[in-house]
């Protein structure tokens, strides 16, 4: 759903809604005496980094793939 097709009723139904989401949170918060609110979205996970003998590899590949395909396209 494109946010632009949504109508007034629907933006302030969905303002209701994460009022009542967010109050909940609190009392929650309050009850089981957590310090941090849970997070709202999943958590991007850390991006691995590469070893340069993996680069390595890796750019010996692509310039095999490219030359082969520079290749064909001259044919």
């Amino acid at each position: 759903m494109n946010i632009s097709d949504i109508s007034s009723s629907q933006l302030r139904r969905a303002a209701a809604i994460k009022e009542q989401i967010e109050k909940l949170h609190k009392e929650l918060t309050s009850i089981l005496g957590t310090a941090k609110p849970a997070p709202v979205a999943a958590a991007v996970p850390k991006k691995q980094k590469m070893s340069p003998a993996a680069r390595a590899h890796l750019s010996a590949k692509m310039k095999a793939y490219w030359a082969k395909r520079k290749a064909a396209k001259k044919k």
